[in-house]
């Protein structure tokens, strides 16, 4: 199965994203924008993991989750991969305490290669973001990346990590929470927003 490792953000960061994104989306056809339910920001992705491997991974993201306090982030800018002028994915970037950010990303990367099932985009280095779009073909982002380059969202508290199982095929990828794991709440932490969505299970793109 599929798996990668995730943030949720709350409703109300991506209400405000969405609405931050609509007027970009006309007369830009030859992109592929994400749904806002598919939303989410990856940790890690595993790719591939075998029924045994996740019996081990279970475990090792309880342990990296229990080890790791709360934190506040916020969704703010954007950019793209490669790069502007000729983009494969449009993403917008990821503010706040980026330090306990990395830190829980390299926790959760360390437990999926304890578990034999070592993260794929390893060697990328940690760029979080969220996806809005991907492109069909190698396209001109420029504008677009310029009208949200001073993009700044409600700022939210990271309290879970999300494993995921990423279903291909259809017109869009389709994604089960598998398991879902607090992280130890920061005496003092003022909480914005959560990090679960309301109205159930997350369904995260990118």
């Amino acid at each position: 199965m599929r798996l990668f490792i995730g943030l949720a953000p709350p409703s109300a960061a991506l209400d405000d994203l969405d609405a931050a994104c609509a007027p970009l989306r006309a007369g830009r056809d030859d992109l592929r924008w994400t749904s806002r339910d598919l939303w989410h920001v990856t940790l890690a992705f595993l790719g591939e993991v075998s029924d045994e491997s996740l019996a081990g991974l279970v475990p090792g993201l309880e342990r990296a989750a229990r080890a790791s306090r709360t934190f506040g982030l916020r969704v703010a800018g954007a950019g793209a991969f490669a790069n502007p002028a000729r983009a494969n994915v449009l993403w917008s970037g990821i503010a706040g305490d980026l330090t306990a950010l990395a830190g829980l990303a390299a926790a959760v990367s360390a437990a999926a290669h304890r578990a034999g099932a070592p993260p794929t985009d390893a060697f990328h280095g940690f760029t979080p973001h969220l996806t809005l779009a991907r492109c069909r073909a190698p396209a001109d982002v420029r504008e677009l990346v310029d009208r949200l380059h001073g993009y700044q969202g409600p700022a939210w508290t990271v309290e879970e990590i999300y494993l995921i199982r990423n279903t291909l095929g259809g017109s869009k990828p389709r994604y089960e929470a598998l398991g879902a794991w607090k992280l130890r709440l920061r005496t003092g932490l003022a909480s914005p927003g959560s990090g679960r969505r309301s109205g159930g299970s997350p369904a995260p793109a990118g």
